[in-house]
């Protein structure tokens, strides 16, 4: 017992340094191959950042663990917003570009009242159960695509030298880094998976709990991370849109992949107000933009977002 949560605390050591490399060895490669910083950042830098989540998706899906599947995506959403957002704008306002405001943001809208549509099968349409279904899944991912289209859009109107600075490897160095980095996001999430599992079984917690709290920040971190550095050397533009594309993948490619490979069952009555949370967090940043000084997230509302994620935090320990 000691030992599987000792792994589980590794498991996030191991799944974020394991997309970091995986990361770093693929875009050397695609360097060298050519292509533009800015695809680069598109494709590989966002895909790998959004491997955490993914990883621990779909082990948990194999598993059968729906519960862990969606808690992982839905609390790494709000996190996101409420605690990420809500940090960097608490170190520097954040100035939001106005394509973010009127269309990237209310997409981030848009996608979880899909979810909640999507997995309210009683409430909507009389069934005898809940489930994000693989046509569900199917038609997250063709959201998706149409994500990435859009994205690559802008992608041709934006200077390169604007994208992600990849810096090359030698090919066996690069060679080494994603081999190392499919490892480490293999052991990374087959540890939190288990361990998550096993801290619900035995403190007699749902899964549904650790997935909103624990798993969701740990697969955050890199977010997180690169959030908080981008608003303490100004780019606003970095930290908003890190958030912003990251809740995007989480819906349209995490839950879309998963369930389209596995379908999920949803347990409305254990997280429905966790739906209902993530989508008031994407409308409050929306509104946020036109609250005081238009399209900049003041440091006020970073520190109010703050505080509604420990209440929120606060709400499900009291309420396990």
């Amino acid at each position: 017992m000691v030992l599987t949560y000792f792994l589980f605390v590794l498991g996030f050591c191991f799944l974020i340094k394991g997309a970091d490399l995986l990361v770093s060895g693929a875009s050397s490669v695609a360097k060298k191959m050519k292509i533009s910083n800015l695809v680069i950042g598109l494709t590989i830098v966002a895909f790998g950042t959004s491997a955490p989540e993914l990883i621990v998706n779909l082990l948990a899906a194999f598993k059968g663990s729906s519960d862990l599947a969606i808690s992982n995506v839905i609390g790494s959403n709000i996190a996101n917003i409420f605690l990420i957002l809500g940090v960097a704008a608490a170190i520097c306002p954040l100035k939001v570009k106005s394509n973010t405001v009127w269309k990237e943001i209310p997409l981030v809208l848009l996608s979880v009242l899909l979810l909640f549509f999507m997995v309210n099968d009683a409430m909507l349409d009389g069934m005898n159960f809940n489930t994000l279904s693989r046509i569900d899944g199917i038609s997250l991912l063709a959201f998706f695509v149409v994500f990435m289209y859009y994205s690559f859009g802008i992608a041709k109107n934006t200077n390169d030298a604007e994208g992600e600075k990849v810096d090359e490897l030698s090919n066996s160095k690069s060679t080494i880094f994603i081999i190392l980095g499919m490892l480490g996001l293999a052991l990374g999430g087959q540890w939190i998976v288990e361990g998550a599992m096993m801290i619900a079984k035995n403190f007699g917690l749902t899964e549904t709990l650790i997935g909103l709290t624990v798993v969701a920040i740990g697969t955050s971190l890199p977010e997180l991370a690169t959030s908080i550095v981008a608003a303490r050397k100004g780019h606003a533009d970095i930290a908003v849109g890190n958030v912003v594309g990251s809740n995007l993948f989480n819906v349209f490619w995490i839950l879309g992949l998963s369930s389209t490979i596995n379908p999920l069952n949803f347990n409305a009555a254990l997280s429905n107000v966790d739906v209902i949370v993530s989508i008031l967090a994407a409308l409050l940043l929306f509104l946020f933009m036109f609250i005081g000084k238009k399209h900049i997230l003041q440091r006020s509302q970073g520190y109010l977002f703050v505080l509604i994620y420990f209440s929120y935090i606060t709400y499900l320990v009291l309420n396990a």
